[in-house]
């Protein structure tokens, strides 16, 4: 199983360090007399030597996993940036699969997209007009704040609304596209 590269130590990273870091006592011998009459006391001694471990795993955990193995599986250059589709979406309150299912739709997660403009939303393009990003991290912000702030701070925030002024002429194409993503990232 592969960890998207920039990832913070996982969980089961975690536990693995914590494995061969960790060294149980020796077990403390048994006496005879134990063993025959009371086998509590083994399970008991040997309840010493497992270590006490909590683990949790956090929606915010799973988001991240989702979006990162969704982009690897269709290799897309925003992987190594799939904390900062979390990250950002968090920051405007928008939903977490939205950028990525816009990104989809749009470019195919970014293959397809004008030279040098790190553009994968479609977003300010029309005819001969580009707008171009520095980075993806970069239009990534620069899209979920115009989503935030042009669409969903005006009540339209489902794809279908969404689509009725980003992109009008798709017909209902674009938010069953983007639909579609955000089922799969479920």
């Amino acid at each position: 199983m592969g960890f998207a590269v920039g990832a913070p130590i996982t969980i089961v990273a975690a536990f693995i360090l914590l494995l061969t870091t960790t060294s149980a006592p020796d077990p403390k011998p048994v006496p005879q007399s134990q063993v025959l009459g009371k086998s509590t006391s083994i399970l008991e001694s040997k309840q010493d030597l497992v270590p006490n471990l909590r683990l949790s795993v956090t929606s915010r955990d799973a988001r991240i996993l989702l979006v990162s193995n969704f982009l690897k599986k269709y290799d897309s250059p925003l992987l190594p940036f799939a904390n900062q589709v979390i990250e950002i979406s968090d920051k405007y309150h928008l939903d977490y699969r939205l950028l990525v299912a816009i990104a989809m739709q749009e470019s195919g997660l970014c293959k397809k997209i004008p030279p040098m403009s790190h553009n994968c939303w479609g977003y300010g393009i029309y005819g001969d007009l580009v707008t171009k990003f520095n980075s993806y991290p970069d239009g990534m912000e620069t899209v979920a704040k115009g989503l935030k702030k042009n669409y969903i701070d005006r009540g339209l925030d489902t794809p279908e609304e969404i689509m009725a002024k980003y992109t009008p002429p798709s017909q209902g194409s674009w938010a069953a596209g983007v639909n579609r993503v955000m089922d799969a990232l479920e």
